[in-house]
């Protein structure tokens, strides 16, 4: 038997964050998990189109916070804010208590393992070859700055009568080491011939002592910033002589 480990979870108060950030008694620590699980599970079925890499649950005396990481904010956050209202009414009266909706956006894409996981079963359920989605997305990781990819589809392939699995690597995928920056993504894809299952982990370098894994999140700009936060130059303006 293998001993499989998930990646992320592997790695979680080392270099990774805890999904959910809240502090319980006994009595309420197992209610809070399943709430969260039907948080997590309604909101990601509700905004499959927006690319939702993952959503971070915050606990504070009754207020809860909710953070979604989206590839695509806007569809998200909707015309003048309607769409993020109506999301935040509807897991309101899903839940039976008031909750806090944050809307943060992916900085690079095509290394997010959930994201290029989605995308590949996309592909598939659109009948593209399973080799081709993979080999696509594997190059688009690599350029975008990652130093190792591994994809593993797994099920009917190619339509065939009998389920098995095919992987395929690039680059390299230290599992075992703990401050090995390991993204991992999981989803199914629901094609004609039943579910195929697409796993994908992306190796984005090693960690020094101290350092804590990139979240891969978009900084809010300050007014008039660039990206990393500092204000714009004033444009002088050109000064004409006449001759």
């Amino acid at each position: 038997m293998g001993q499989k480990t998930h990646p992320t979870g592997f790695r979680v108060g080392i270099i990774q964050p805890w999904a959910s950030t809240w502090f319980a008694k006994i009595k309420e620590y197992g209610e809070f998990v399943a709430e969260d699980a039907k948080i997590r599970k309604f909101i990601k079925k509700k905004l499959y189109a927006a690319g939702v890499s993952k959503i971070l649950i915050a606990r504070k005396a009754q207020n809860i916070t909710i953070t979604v990481v989206t590839a695509k904010p806007g569809i998200v956050v909707g015309r003048g804010g309607q769409g993020i209202d109506e999301l935040r009414q509807e897991v309101t009266k899903y839940l039976g208590k008031p909750v806090i909706i944050n809307v943060v956006e992916v900085a690079r894409i095509d290394a997010d393992a959930q994201l290029v996981a989605e995308a590949i079963a996309q592909q598939l359920e659109k009948r593209v070859a399973f080799r081709r989605a993979m080999k696509q997305a594997m190059q688009r990781t690599m350029r975008a700055g990652a130093q190792g990819i591994k994809v593993m589809v797994s099920g009917r392939l190619g339509g065939a009568e009998i389920a098995r699995s095919e992987w395929a690597k690039e680059g390299r995928i230290p599992l075992q080491t703990l401050r090995a920056d390991v993204d991992y993504g999981f989803t199914e894809a629901d094609t004609i011939m039943g579910k195929i299952g697409v796993k994908v982990w992306i190796f984005k370098g090693n960690l020094m002592p101290g350092e804590k894994a990139d979240q891969n999140i978009k900084a809010k700009n300050e007014k008039g910033g660039n990206e990393k936060g500092q204000r714009r130059p004033r444009r002088r303006p050109i000064e004409t002589t006449e001759a």
